[in-house]
């Protein structure tokens, strides 16, 4: 069977797409394909890989990708998801064929003046509601097996 492809994209690829990919990845392996994009590509961030490892997934040899560039080089993918403000998320190019493209609102924590232990606190109530809405995307776009 066809994996289903699905990008995330979020400001600099670091953080929020990099933990919705691996959600996928992880919870979904069986039909999806997750990548992760941003439109200035950053450096991975060390808060997000220690949130994810407290889960159990290793997102530390994960590199940052342009959007742009996956859309040059002719990426097509069922669902584009925004993980940033609406505003920003308005960036993002369309890709060719059948995407379906939505916004998940969150905002980085990493980018405020906030000290390390609370920004630390909301990137891992990031992963978490990540994770539930990775699993309610799972549930909704998994058709029921015929009985």
């Amino acid at each position: 069977m066809k994996k289903i492809k699905v990008l995330f994209v979020c400001d600099d690829n670091s953080l929020r797409s990099q933990m919705a990919e691996a959600w996928l990845n992880h919870l979904g392996a069986e039909r999806f394909s997750a990548i992760s994009a941003g439109f200035m590509p950053g450096k991975l961030n060390p808060l997000g890989v220690q949130a994810m490892k407290e889960v159990g997934i290793d997102i530390s040899g994960y590199k940052t990708k342009s959007v742009f560039e996956l859309y040059t080089q002719g990426g097509l993918f069922s669902y584009v998801i925004a993980l940033c403000d609406s505003k920003t998320a308005e960036r993002c190019p369309i890709f060719p064929g059948v995407t379906r493209t939505t916004n998940w609102d969150y905002q980085d924590p990493s980018q405020e003046a906030i000290p390390e232990k609370e920004k630390l606190k909301r990137i891992r109530q990031i992963r978490d509601d990540l994770r539930e809405r990775i699993e309610r995307f799972i549930q909704l776009s998994t058709p029921e097996k015929k009985k």
